[in-house]
């Protein structure tokens, strides 16, 4: 297994680009604050993105993280979670501010390539990229990975939930936990997605005859539909956990 960041390994890119779009709902790759940011945190922080790599330069598994400066208390870590720390990680650079802190913003396994215990290693992957840029805090916004299965429950309550041994009932929470982070607070608004309602229709392959809320498959919350405005609006909570330093 090696890891390469992208100013390491930039012709790896291409085969990260080909297995992102298949690895989320389709309405999750609409977020206004990443079509917007994206390419400049890319050229910004390449040290910070990464793929982890089997057999020779097969990529089987990418990170994406980046710097920003906190002062290390929890209510200070943003509501806006996700969107809040994109913004402010390009904020702090144009000031040129130097950061103290690392956020994860994604971590995903390559189709194919499940169950093979890859997500811990992207998340020790940026514990250690951290660690050689000197940045004492590293944080992550989780998207609790089975929270669609239970939409209408509160994002408050579903982080309470746990196994017999205390550890998190999430799967994704629970990698987070073993590795030593802990729960720091919860990201109400982490991601707003919103659009007309036939694109709703085109990401979702759903009809929305009337307005109303709507389970949609992929979705922590339910998605607001409103026919008279032409408007689909989701609000994605995420829960911010914090690892050891």
């Amino acid at each position: 297994m090696n890891l390469y960041t992208y100013d390491q390994r930039p012709d790896l890119i291409k085969q990260v680009r080909a297995f992102i779009p298949k690895s989320w709902p389709e309405f999750m790759l609409h977020d206004p604050i990443a079509g917007r940011l994206w390419d400049r945190m890319e050229g910004a922080f390449p040290q910070f993105q990464f793929v982890l790599c089997e057999d020779g330069d097969r990529v089987v598994a990418m990170g994406n993280s980046v710097p920003f400066v906190w002062d290390g208390t929890p209510e200070s870590l943003p509501e806006r979670g996700w969107d809040a720390v994109f913004e402010q990680c390009l904020h702090d650079h144009d000031e040129g501010r130097t950061p103290n802190a690392l956020s994860a913003l994604q971590a995903v396994v390559a189709p194919g390539n499940q169950g093979k215990g890859l997500s811990r290693h992207l998340l020790q992957g940026m514990r250690q990229i951290a660690l050689r840029h000197g940045l004492s805090h590293f944080v992550a916004p989780v998207r609790p990975t089975l929270k669609s299965t239970y939409p209408l429950t509160p994002m408050e309550r579903y982080v309470t939930w746990a196994q017999p041994d205390g550890a998190p009932f999430d799967p994704w929470m629970r990698t987070h936990w073993r590795l030593g982070a802990h729960i720091v607070r919860v990201a109400p608004q982490s991601m707003t997605i919103s659009g007309p309602v036939a694109d709703w229709e085109a990401w979702t392959g759903m009809h929305f005859p009337e307005s109303g809320r709507y389970i949609v498959p992929g979705a922590l919350n339910p998605v607001e539909i409103d026919c008279e405005r032409d408007e689909g609006r989701y609000v994605e909570p995420n829960v911010w956990m914090r690892h050891k330093e």
